[in-house]
Parts: structure tokens; sequence; C-alpha cells
């Protein structure tokens, strides 16, 4: 996936009622941008930390800035770490089209935003004559506490335990179901659960790997022209 336009660079003033950021911009502006991340962004909000931002032309648009990066440090220098829950969809649904993810392949059609379960929607669902149906949930993953190990979620999130169940419903009626979580960070080598944040969300994952659903993490190369679906990462539960 890459970007229409280059990404502004700034640095972060503060981030406030969760959905916007003050940046100030290398060029001396300060500007207000829509974070679109709900999260608790924990370890990435630091004043003063490195960001990168999208623009958009729209004339809509109250905040024509959005905060798409921001580059962390823990030891070994610093590293892109993207922020937007908006492209982790997009980014895995091409690259299973694309033949990228061979997990996920040999399917004859993938659909987006398909209703499920108890009024949601699957992220993806592949279908084929021969293989049936996959329904595949995608979740933004940008944790990461101690080197190497990104971990899922940051905050709790009752939503995604709900998406946990709602899958294992689906294998229980015979279907193929997988959670996929894609790190948008390149230094990624290992993946978990972040029981202690989400107890709640940590037995869900539990019950549903039980049930039958798999999960698998991949992490991504990082730049401010594109992000791609790099390499499987390992889990450790």
């Amino acid at each position: 996936m890459r970007f229409p336009s280059p990404l502004v660079r700034g640095r972060l003033v503060q981030r406030y009622k969760r959905f916007l950021a003050d940046v100030r911009l290398d060029s001396g502006e300060t500007i207000t941008a829509a974070c679109p991340n709900t999260g608790a962004m924990l370890g990435l909000t630091a004043p003063g930390a490195v960001v990168w931002l999208s623009r958009s032309e729209a004339a809509n648009r109250k905040y024509p800035h959005t905060w798409e990066m921001v580059e962390a440090d823990l030891g070994s220098g610093p590293t892109l770490v993207g922020i937007n829950p908006l492209h982790p969809n997009r980014l895995v649904g091409e690259t299973i089209t694309a033949g990228g993810i061979k997990k996920l392949g040999g399917y004859e059609s993938l659909r987006r935003e398909v209703k499920y379960g108890e009024a949601s929607r699957i992220d993806l669902l592949l279908e084929d004559p021969r293989k049936g149906r996959c329904y595949v949930e995608v979740k933004n993953v940008h944790l990461m506490r101690r080197a190497g190990r990104a971990e899922f979620p940051d905050s709790v999130t009752t939503r995604g335990a709900k998406h946990l169940r709602e899958l294992a419903a689906m294998v229980a009626q015979g279907h193929r179901a997988v959670m996929v979580y894609l790190i948008q960070r390149a230094d990624a080598e290992s993946f978990s659960i972040s029981g202690d944040l989400d107890p709640g969300y940590a037995e869900a994952f539990r019950a549903a790997h039980d049930a039958g659903v798999e999960a698998l993490a991949y992490s991504c190369r990082m730049s401010t022209e594109e992000i791609a679906v790099d390499k499987s990462v390992r889990l450790v539960r």
C-alpha cells in the first residue's frame, strides 16, 4: 500500500480527546491532526516524538492531516510504527489476493465487510467451492513493551473478545476462521496476547483457540512512502 502523496514530518505536541493530536511540523507550523487510533497507544504518545502525517485535499475535512506513523525506540534505534487501524484490512486483503499469504491462499473469491454473527461484519470472507468458507478478522498491532515482542491488545477491547467468540461459532458451524494480527512495525520477532492489559480478551483468545480458531501474525515493511506485509511472526502463548 503506497501513500498517494509524501507524508509530512513533525513532532508530537500532545494527543488529546483520543481523536486529536497537536503536531509541530518541521516547517515550524503547529497544526491539529486527526488521530484514527482510539486505543491507549502505550509508549507512542510522548511529547516530542517524531510523527508522520498524511494530508487530504478533501474540502469537507475539518482536519486535513491524519496521523499515520510515529518513531519509537526501545534501545536499538528508532523504528517506524504505523498507528492507523484503517490500513490493515486493506493490506491483508491485497496481500491475500496477490498470493502473499500462503496460509490463506487458494480461495476463489474474497469479499469485505460481510454481515455475520450477532450484527457484526467480518473483515474478509474467503470462499471457494472446494475449500468452503474462511472467516478472517484482522487486528492492527503496534504495542511493543520489550524489544522484539509485539502484543495485542494495548487496552481493554470487549469488541475484540466478541469477535473471537463469533469466529469460534463459525468453526462450530463447520467453517474455517482465522485471526490475523498485522504488526505495523518491522522489528517484531514474536507476538503474544497481553493478558495483563486485558484478561478478558486473553480468556476469549484461549477459548477461541481451543475451539479451532487459527491465529496468524505478520510484521510489515515500513517506510514513509509505503507499508507492505512482510513476514510471518512466531506466536508465543
